[in-house]
């Protein structure tokens, strides 16, 4: 539920139900590597799916979003870059795939008044970067990935999910990956 609703309802009807976490490990080698496991992501992403990328400057996160962009369709001639000063990039696919990226902001609030929380929730996909900033707006099914250069090119990307729907697309793409 978005943050306003949350903060209105305090403690009324919530059900708690504790998922345990799932993780899935990946090692990429090179760009192109990345780019593939991001197009596996993407193929298994619907309409409302959110994922938030945490890794450091040049760990990866433009190209993964890359490959989910080929996932969901978007045409391979599309040029993908990271929307550090646009903050939301559009991408036309099977569904819409917003790119956002958070860095530049300085606060929670300069994110709330830039329609963060609006583009979150706004259907289509959403790939924020830099989800680690301010992890109470992103909502509870967001499959959560992060990104470590070991050494260069080499990377490893972990995945975790707690909720129903990315556990799904975790399941998914372990089931995927094992088979190419």
């Amino acid at each position: 539920r978005r943050m306003a609703d949350r903060a209105a309802s305090p403690g009324k009807g919530l059900r708690i139900r504790a998922l345990e976490e799932k993780t899935l490990t990946l090692r990429t080698e090179s760009d192109q590597d990345t780019i593939r496991v991001g197009q596996e992501i993407g193929r298994l992403l619907l309409e409302g799916d959110v994922v938030g990328l945490v890794g450091e400057l040049g760990s990866g996160k433009t190209w993964l979003t890359k490959g989910i962009a080929l996932g969901l369709g978007v045409a391979p001639k599309t040029i993908v870059t990271s929307p550090s000063f646009t903050l939301v990039n559009q991408y036309q696919g099977r569904v819409t795939l917003f790119h956002m990226d958070v860095y530049r902001l300085e606060s929670l609030n300069d994110a709330l008044s830039a329609g963060i929380e609006e583009t979150l929730y706004s259907g289509g996909v959403v790939v924020l970067e830099w989800a680690d900033r301010w992890p109470e707006i992103l909502p509870e099914h967001t499959l959560r990935v992060h990104l470590l250069i070991l050494d260069d090119p080499t990377r490893t990307i972990t995945l975790s999910a707690r909720h129903a729907r990315p556990l799904e697309i975790l399941t998914h793409l372990e089931s995927s990956l094992s088979h190419s």
